[in-house]
């Protein structure tokens, strides 16, 4: 199967490298340099989206793996005159799932098929595998279901219902990502400050052996703790990219109670004013596994 695929940040890049094992993939980003870089390493790229557009053949699917927000309507409202009644645009971002149903009918009126999917692993997930969660047309996900299968985990996709559907659950799982992160910081903070002289990365360690708590997430504080052993070098800040505070407030929509998710978030925003221990071990987690920026000491 082609596929167009549409930005080469953190996760796009190794994305790319995931499609081509088992499909022929065709790049583009407005960055030259990433499409030179990633060219270098034999992945085809165009200059433009007309001329990725251009390149494929038969009904084309391209993958959007750019920032949230306002670039995702951009780049749709450049593709609807390029594409062609049935073509399938599948949006891989972070997208709000509001959001995402919006796109899929404005799509719809030009007959193009919108699948808006939820990728969770991380940058090493984008090129080893990922975990997918997807909503749209079921017509377009079973056309698209090979290479959904091709580039997740074993069992590591999951068609998940109507259009917003897919969005929807990859909000729910950043927020209960949010809540599992602040435990373990609150955790390792408490074992910092403490009188005894605890080896945190053995701890993490020891943790991810049969206990109830291992998880990737134990191993990545392990990893964190095994290249800054106290973190000293990196500051008690720890930044949001906005899916909990989506899920916080659709919680409230619904009126349902999150507040384990809802009291996370805050104290992220809280770190922003004052610096935690706590929040330390949670921006070395974001950086660890997602490559977000930490800031230096």
């Amino acid at each position: 199967m082609q596929t167009g695929l549409i930005g080469l940040g953190k996760m796009g890049y190794p994305l790319a490298f995931n499609i081509a094992r088992e499909h022929e993939v065709i790049a583009f980003d407005v960055n030259e340099s990433l499409r030179k870089s990633i060219s270098a390493e034999g992945i085809a790229t165009t200059d433009s989206l007309e001329s990725l557009i251009q390149s494929l053949k038969g009904r084309r699917v391209l993958w959007l793996m750019v920032p949230a927000g306002k670039i995702v309507d951009e780049i749709i409202a450049q593709l609807i005159p390029l594409l062609k009644a049935d073509d399938i645009v599948i949006d891989g971002g972070n997208s709000f799932f509001k959001d995402s149903v919006q796109r899929a009918a404005l799509l719809a009126q030009h007959k193009i098929h919108y699948l808006d999917c939820g990728t969770s692993g991380g940058t090493s997930g984008a090129r080893n595998g990922v975990c997918a969660m997807i909503g749209g047309d079921k017509d377009a996900f079973d056309f698209c279901k090979p290479l959904f299968k091709s580039i997740a985990l074993p069992k590591g996709y999951l068609y998940c219902g109507k259009s917003g559907s897919g969005h929807f659950t990859k909000m729910v799982h950043n927020g209960i990502e949010y809540g599992m992160m602040q435990s373990i910081a609150e955790g390792f903070a408490m074992m910092h400050a403490s009188d005894y002289d605890f080896n945190l990365k053995e701890v993490a360690e020891l943790w991810n052996q049969g206990s109830v708590i291992r998880s990737w997430l134990i191993e990545l504080t392990a990893n964190a703790f095994a290249k800054d052993a106290k973190l000293d070098k990196i500051k008690g800040i720890a930044h949001s990219s906005g899916e909990a505070q989506w899920m916080v407030d659709t919680a409230k929509d619904m009126n349902m109670e999150v507040p384990v998710i809802d009291l996370s978030l805050q104290l992220r925003y809280a770190s922003l004013q004052k610096e935690t221990y706590a929040a330390k071990v949670v921006a070395a987690l974001r950086n660890e596994f997602g490559g977000h920026a930490v800031e230096k000491v």
